[in-house]
Order: C-alpha cells, then sequence, then structure tokens
C-alpha cells in the first residue's frame, strides 16, 4: 500500500494529550488518523456522534459541590428558603 505525507493543523495541547493517550492504545498519532479516516469511509461519514454534551463543564462542577455541600455535616441548614434568605440579610 502507498502512502503518503500528509500535514494537519492540531492545538498544541490536544495533540499532546492525545498523543500519550493513544501511546497507551499502542498506537501512534498517524495509525489513529489512518483508524479514523477508514471508519470515515466504512460509515459514509464521521463515525460517532458529534453533538454538544447533556450539561456544560461548569454546570456538573455546581453539581458536584452542590452533592459535597449536602454531605457535609458541618454546613448550616435551614428548614425552608425564607429561613435561608433571613439569614443572608442579617450578613449583608
Amino acid at each position: 500500500m502507498a502512502t503518503i505525507q500528509t500535514q494537519i493543523r492540531i492545538d498544541e495541547k490536544i495533540k499532546k494529550s492525545a498523543v500519550e493517550l493513544l501511546d497507551g492504545l499502542g498506537l501512534n498519532l498517524s495509525e489513529a488518523v489512518d483508524i479514523f479516516l477508514r471508519q470515515v469511509i466504512l460509515r459514509g461519514g464521521i463515525p460517532f456522534d458529534i453533538k454538544y454534551p447533556e450539561f456544560k463543564p461548569e454546570v456538573i462542577a455546581a453539581m458536584e459541590e452542590a452533592k459535597q455541600i449536602s454531605r457535609d455535616p458541618n454546613v448550616k441548614r435551614y428548614s425552608s428558603f425564607a429561613e435561608a434568605l433571613e439569614d443572608i440579610k442579617d450578613e449583608i
């Protein structure tokens, strides 16, 4: 099989992360790109869904923080939202 050299531009951090991950899989970047292109041909398009994640990273981080707070026995608890608002007013 004849091969040709191809040049592509990739963000430096993305390339570094991908190369490290691929190395763990026993692949180099060229082999991974070859696999990707073969799948494009076999499937007649991109071989995976391209869509926004269900939640933005900031939302996921906020949900994790809320979960940690809810499990912390040292966090002040309120019996109602009105009680929490009163506490906030007192701090201002």
